[in-house]
């Protein structure tokens, strides 16, 4: 066994509040160079900011994130989020947006299976895939898997567009039947603010109960 993940275990120990686990997929292909990389930045530090100033979230909530931006990376792995550090993001490459809804997804699955080892309760997972284009490699394992999940509530997606390219219809193949949400403008930080404070409420409901999130309200201030 690795430092890593003895250190991971341990944590999980000493803190067996039950866990949110939030995988944000980020499109930093090199069409999101400049103002859209910039503002990705801020809204995904504001995410974290947020989290760490709620009092159940900081506790509760872990955050990973997935790039894609010609190669697909692990930016951060999961953890309590007083021990991240936020992402430096940089736009280059094409969109290999399947590769990287499917590494999000193991993850996920890895993130799940440590919890139980550890015996520590978790909320539905939640899956974030942000992009302003359309994927260069094919989605069709990511869909399947993505569909799968859902039907069985065994995660959560929210699919974002962003700007006037992002191709909405391949993009709802990967939002597991739920529509994809266009940000309207460059409003990362209004988007990550109202998934903070998402997460802090569900962070304060008992697992396995219900909690009503309607991302189309949120868009009449994004």
């Amino acid at each position: 066994m690795n430092d890593d993940l003895i250190l991971r275990q341990e944590a999980l120990v000493e803190n067996p509040t039950a866990r949110l686990p939030v995988c944000l997929v980020l499109d930093t292909s090199a069409s999101m160079t400049g103002a859209p990389i910039t503002e990705l930045q801020e809204g995904v530090s504001t995410f974290f900011a947020q989290l760490l100033a709620d009092d159940v979230a900081e506790y509760s909530a872990e955050v990973a994130v997935v790039t894609f931006g010609g190669n697909v990376d692990m930016a951060v792995d999961f953890a309590a989020v007083t021990r991240q550090t936020v992402p430096s993001l940089t736009a280059g490459g094409m969109t290999p947006m399947g590769e990287a809804v499917e590494a999000a997804l193991e993850l996920l699955h890895t993130r799940k299976e440590e919890y139980k080892r550890a015996g520590v309760d978790y909320y539905q997972p939640w899956l974030v895939i942000m992009t302003d284009g359309a994927p260069t490699d094919n989605i069709s394992k990511a869909s399947r898997l993505v569909d799968d999940l859902v039907r069985e509530k065994k995660l959560a997606v929210f699919a974002i567009g962003i700007g006037k390219d992002a191709d909405m219809n391949e993009l709802a193949k990967l939002s597991g039947g739920r529509p994809p949400l266009k940000l309207k403008g460059l409003e990362f930080g209004q988007f990550f603010l109202w998934l903070s404070a998402s997460v802090g409420r569900v962070s304060q409901s008992v697992p396995g109960n219900k909690v009503d999130l309607d991302p189309v309200a949120a868009w009449a201030s994004v």
